[in-house]
């Protein structure tokens, strides 16, 4: 069986990212080593309680959350926030109670600093959100760059209109000196942009099919969709969600079903 791959995923939960950290603590191809929290779908005190919070749903309270920054690279603090998408607690509106864990105290970006340095050329750092801790990680260490295996970012929006406005998508938007900052850094940078995530819909029917599963991620899924799945329908007119790239539907159920409520 080939090594799993060591990643670390920089989020800011988020429904979507919900979804993406679910399907990546279940799939046997990697090894989720830690999560780094940054704002986008919410501020970033959120993000790391959210965090903690899908770790305690998904039964790996093992795996270290570190809080990153609460402000841009250049140390802006009017940021867009995109609650309007995801619910004013980032999860649809449900209020969840509050996580029993605790973020290290480490920082985001002396976390990541670490883990790379510790396991040179073997760790990926998966950015779903603004790119602010691997841009100070960056910053705050000049060997990060040489000791990180690959930066996999979703951002940028090529050949295809932005999701902010017609030129600029969200996580870029959202800190556009950070992404200037990786992009240019010379690390092995591969970006998924919106041109990607709206070659695939999860569609209404799909979500009625994930609705019948018994399956503990399944089902928690299913309570946080209403918001998210209303924002796209009204913003989009699509019946269903985009941006699952490279995702079969299949798959997902698959990985979504396992477990019971």
């Amino acid at each position: 069986m080939a090594e799993r791959k060591k990643i670390i995923i920089d989020t800011d939960p988020g429904i979507d990212d919900a979804m993406a950290i679910f399907l990546a603590l279940q799939s046997p191809e990697v090894d989720v080593i830690g999560l780094t929290t940054v704002y986008g779908n919410v501020y970033t005190t959120l993000a790391t309680r959210n965090a903690l919070h899908l770790l305690e749903i998904a039964g790996r309270t093992d795996i270290p959350v570190a809080e990153g920054s609460h402000v841009t690279i250049t140390k802006g603090t009017k940021l867009r926030i995109a609650d309007f998408v995801h619910g004013t607690d980032g999860l649809g509106n449900q209020n969840f109670p509050p996580p029993k864990g605790k973020p290290i105290e480490q920082s985001a970006a002396e976390f990541l600093i670490e883990q790379a340095s510790l396991y040179p050329g073997k760790i990926t750092v998966v950015a779903l959100g603004p790119l602010t801790n691997i841009a100070l990680a960056i910053q705050s260490d000049s060997s990060f760059v040489e000791n990180i295996g690959q930066i996999v970012l979703l951002g940028g929006a090529f050949s295809v209109n932005g999701n902010v406005n017609p030129a600029a998508e969200a996580n870029i938007f959202g800190d556009p000196d950070a992404a200037d900052l990786v992009f240019t850094s010379g690390a092995d940078v591969l970006a998924i942009g919106l041109n990607v995530t709206h070659q695939v819909v999860l569609t209404d029917a799909d979500r009625d099919k994930l609705a019948e599963s018994s399956g503990k991620f399944a089902q928690y899924l299913c309570k946080i969709l209403d918001v998210y799945f209303s924002y796209h329908h009204d913003a989009y007119s699509t019946k269903g969600l985009l941006g699952f790239p490279n995702l079969n539907p299949d798959e997902m159920f698959t990985i979504y079903n396992k477990g019971t409520s």
